[in-house]
C-alpha cells in the first residue's frame, strides 16, 4: 500500500497562488499531479501564511518557531565544527514536525532542509528535496551525519546533483537522483495570438542582479541605439516576493535603464501566479538571463507552457531546463542577449518555429511526468512494497 507523502516546506513560506517563490510552485505541481486512487499528499505549514492555499494538498499547520538570529547562525558554524548538529537550523523544523507522531507513516520530502532529515522519527521514510546547493558549508563528514538517515537525496538538475555529490562522503553519493522540474502545461497554454509587428519580450522573477534583469534591458537599448522601432521589452518583478517591497537601489537602476528606452521597456513589480500566466501568454520572448548558476529556471519552462520563445543563460542548470527548446547565449553578455533577439525580431518564421518547439518541451516535461519520474526513484530507493505516492 502506498505511504502518503508529506511535504515539508520552508519554514514561513507560503503554500499559495500568491507566491512566486519556487518550492511551493513545485510542490503544488507535484500534489496536483497525484493520479487517482494514490493516498491525498499533505503539506506542512507555518500558521500565519497566506490563508489561500493550494487546493492539491491537506494542509499541516503548526505553530512556528519565533525566529532565529545572527546568533544562532554564528553558534551553528561553531556547532558544525565541533561535529554537532545545527539546532540554530533545526528549531524551525522542529516546529515543523512537533505533530509527526499522529501522521500515518509517511514519505516526509524536507524541501531544502538538509537539517530536518535527523529530526524525522523512524514511522517515517526522510527524504532530502534539494532545490539549491544546501551543503556549501559543510565539509563531506558532516553532511554525511546530517544526511545518512534520507532515504534519498532529490535534486532538480544534474547540475545540481553533481555540485551535491561532491559535497558528500562517497558512501552517500549514490542515494543523489535527478528529477527535474515540471510545468502545468495544461493550465498554462498559449493563446493562440500571432506575433504582431514588434516582438515583445518579457522578463519575470525577482529583480535581484543574480537574476540579470539589468542584461536584458542593456541587449535591448543596443537595439534601440541600433535605430531598431521593432522590439518592446517588460520587466515584471520586485526584490522579494511582494509588490510593495521597498525599492532596492539595483531596482532604482533598473529603473532607470528602462526610461532611458522610452516606449520601448516598461518596469512593473511582483505580481500573483494568475497574473504572471496571462503575461506569459502575451509574450513572444521570455528571457531568463541569469549571471548566476541557477539550479534550474521554473519561469523558462513557464514561458514555453505558455507558447512563447525562450531565451536563457548557458548557466548552471539552465540548459536542462530549457533543453534543446531554447536558444542559449553566455551569461552577462547583453552584446550576445541582442544578437539573439534581433535574429528572432528580423525572421518571424524562426520565431513561429522556436515557439512550436517550447510549447512541445513544455508538454513533455507536465508535472504528470515529473511525478511519474519521482514515484520511480522512490519505488527503486524504497522497494516497490514501500513505493510513495508522490503526488509529491
Amino acid at each position: 500500500m502506498p505511504h502518503r507523502a508529506v511535504h515539508v516546506i520552508t519554514p514561513g513560506d507560503h503554500f499559495s497562488p500568491r507566491t512566486g517563490s519556487a518550492i511551493p510552485t513545485v510542490v503544488h505541481g507535484l500534489c496536483a499531479a497525484t493520479p487517482p486512487g494514490e493516498p491525498r499528499p499533505a503539506v506542512v505549514v507555518a500558521r500565519g501564511t497566506y490563508p489561500d492555499r493550494y487546493p492539491s494538498a491537506d494542509v499541516l499547520e503548526y505553530a512556528p518557531a519565533p525566529p532565529g538570529g545572527r546568533a544562532d547562525r554564528a553558534l551553528d558554524a561553531l556547532r558544525s565544527r565541533a561535529g554537532l548538529p545545527r539546532e540554530g537550523a533545526r528549531r524551525a523544523f522542529r516546529a515543523a514536525l512537533a505533530d509527526q507522531a499522529a501522521w500515518p507513516p509517511a514519505v516526509v520530502l524536507l524541501h531544502n532542509a538538509p537539517q530536518a532529515v535527523g529530526l524525522v522519527d523512524a514511522r517515517h521514510v526522510p527524504v532530502l528535496y534539494a532545490h539549491n546547493q544546501l551543503l556549501r558549508t559543510y565539509t563531506p563528514r558532516e553532511a554525511g551525519r546530517a544526511l545518512e538517515p534520507a532515504a534519498a537525496v532529490v535534486c532538480v538538475s544534474a547540475h545540481l546533483a553533481e555540485q551535491t555529490a561532491d559535497r558528500l562522503p562517497p558512501s552517500l553519493r549514490e542515494r543523489v537522483h535527478v528529477v527535474r522540474n515540471g510545468v502545468d502545461a495544461r493550465a498554462i497554454r498559449p493563446s493562440g495570438r500571432a506575433a504582431g509587428d514588434v516582438l515583445e519580450v518579457l522578463f519575470v522573477g525577482r529583480t535581484v542582479p543574480d537574476k540579470g534583469p539589468d542584461v536584458l534591458l542593456r541587449a535591448v537599448r543596443r537595439l534601440v541605439d541600433a535605430g531598431r522601432g521593432d522590439v518592446h521589452v517588460t520587466v515584471v518583478g520586485s526584490s522579494g516576493f511582494s509588490a510593495t517591497d521597498p525599492l532596492t537601489p539595483y531596482e532604482r537602476g533598473l529603473r532607470e535603464l528602462a526610461a532611458g528606452l522610452g516606449p520601448h521597456a516598461d518596469v512593473r513589480p511582483f505580481a500573483p501566479r494568475p497574473a504572471v500566466v496571462e503575461l506569459l501568454r502575451g509574450a513572444d520572448v521570455v528571457v531568463v538571463p541569469s549571471v548566476w548558476p541557477e539550479p534550474f529556471a521554473l519561469t523558462s519552462l513557464e514561458g514555453m507552457a505558455a507558447g512563447a520563445a525562450v531565451v536563457a543563460s548557458d548557466v548552471g542548470g539552465v540548459p536542462e531546463a530549457v533543453g534543446e527548446a531554447g536558444l542559449l547565449v553566455p551569461p552577462g553578455d547583453d552584446a550576445a542577449l541582442a544578437a539573439a533577439l534581433a535574429g528572432l525580431a528580423d525572421d518571424r518564421d524562426a520565431l513561429a518555429a522556436a515557439r512550436r518547439r517550447a510549447r512541445a518541451h513544455a508538454e513533455a516535461r507536465d508535472w504528470s511526468v515529473v511525478r511519474a519520474e519521482l514515484d520511480s526513484v522512490l519505488g527503486r530507493t524504497l522497494g516497490d512494497g514501500a513505493r510513495a505516492d508522490l503526488s509529491a
